[in-house]
């Protein structure tokens, strides 16, 4: 029970309380909020009205300084918002402190320390495959003993509704003799789960499938736009670089660990079984469901619990090597695609390369991104009873190359 109106279909329930950074009325100063129902809760002020021993952690517009808190930390603070919604006596006291959501602008949650993205929907990976291979269509040899993953560029990593410039550099189709420079023709988005680290680790400490949540204080959504066109040409032989690193956009909104109970289950079956470091004994496959949407038009629902390399697994092979997290590093799952046409989570696959061109509600075909275009992937997780976590939205429209 609380002492708010809350509507009984809402994503932003009392099981959910994500956090985020936000401002309002065009004032500058950025404050911690919580989405509760139609409201964000400045926690920022709340804290500091009641007192909170956690308060000085809310006050820099970021939440870095919450997430290299213990996890003791994280558990005190969502217990303190429980009980501040939940317990009449708080009601006067904090009623004040809620801004509706129409009126807040957000910002990007944290500061972002590293950045890496993985690709880890088998799903995705064997119609990539195809598409770019169809007569020899297979897994990489090494696809299915480790997260593939590559290094990303944190300075890029913007916050919802921050538009993406369509980037330029070097292309070159197979039936082109050289290649040309200019804007990417083949501009195209990828549906992820995002998470991220709060307690930071020790350099040569590899951290463990079972420290993930010591480790991950929450999740979100990411897009990470990707130029196809440049992406063909400079990966030969490394990987993905200026046809990654132009621009990647997550959801305004943190959802803790905690939140997604009820949406674990059980990873996929791995065969062959993965080197010991890998191994888990908890399940951390999570039953998150997202929607792209382009132009407002739904394109496509992609299933993130058809993942086939897990969190923790990536978590701690991302470490295995020494390597150390920060607090605010941030990884992703790699693009979620589901077995069906309907539930593939690129334009890549949607237009199966550009040669199976989709078609809109209002008539129009898309095969790759065009330049006014806007997207916008959102998600929700089950929650206790029947309720659904929600994420919020990761949205951006595509603006046209400055040369």
């Amino acid at each position: 029970m609380t002492w708010l109106e809350l509507a009984d279909d809402t994503p932003f329930g009392l099981d959910n309380l994500p956090y985020g950074a936000f401002s309002v009325g065009g004032v500058p100063e950025r404050r911690i909020g919580v989405p509760v129902g139609e409201h964000v809760l400045d926690l920022t002020a709340a804290a500091a009205e009641t007192a909170a021993a956690f308060a000085p952690l809310l006050t820099s517009g970021v939440l870095n300084p919450l997430l290299a808190a213990s996890p003791g930390t994280w558990r005190e603070v969502r217990e303190r918002l429980r009980d501040w919604l939940t317990e009449p006596r708080y009601a006067d006291q904090l009623r004040k402190h809620l801004v509706p959501q129409g009126e807040v602008t957000t910002h990007l949650a944290f500061e972002v320390a590293d950045y890496v993205d993985f690709y880890s929907s088998e799903h995705h990976a064997l119609n990539a495959s195809e598409i770019f291979r169809p007569d020899a269509a297979e897994l990489p040899p090494n696809w299915k003993h480790l997260p593939i993953g590559y290094h990303g560029r944190a300075g890029t990593v913007f916050a919802s509704g921050t538009p993406v410039v369509r980037p330029r550099g070097q292309r070159k189709p197979r039936s082109a003799d050289a290649p040309s420079f200019g804007p990417s023709r083949l501009l195209d988005i990828e549906a992820e789960v995002g998470f991220v680290v709060g307690a930071p680790s020790t350099v040569g400490t590899p951290v463990s499938t079972e420290d993930f949540a010591d480790h991950v204080f929450g999740v979100c959504l990411v897009n990470d736009w990707s130029a196809r066109d440049l992406q063909a040409w400079e990966s030969q032989p490394l990987g993905p670089f200026l046809a990654k690193s132009f621009a990647t956009s997550v959801s305004p909104w943190i959802v803790p660990l905690a939140a997604l109970d009820h949406a674990r289950v059980e990873g996929p079956k791995q065969d062959p079984e993965p080197f010991d470091y890998l191994r888990t004994t908890e399940n951390w496959g999570l039953d998150l469901a997202l929607e792209i949407r382009l132009n407002g038009h739904l394109v496509s629902s992609p299933p993130f619990a058809t993942q086939y390399w897990t969190a923790p697994q990536q978590l701690a092979h991302l470490t295995i090597n020494g390597a150390s997290l920060r607090t605010g590093d941030l990884y992703a799952s790699g693009t979620v695609t589901g077995p069906e046409r309907d539930q593939r989570g690129s334009l890549l696959e949607l237009s199966w390369g550009g040669r199976e061109p989709f078609e809109l509600p209002d008539g129009q075909t898309r095969t790759f991104l065009e330049d006014g275009d806007e997207v916008v992937i959102s998600g929700t997780a089950p929650g206790p009873g029947g309720a659904r976590i929600g994420f919020g939205e990761v949205r951006g429209k595509v603006l046209p190359s400055p040369g």
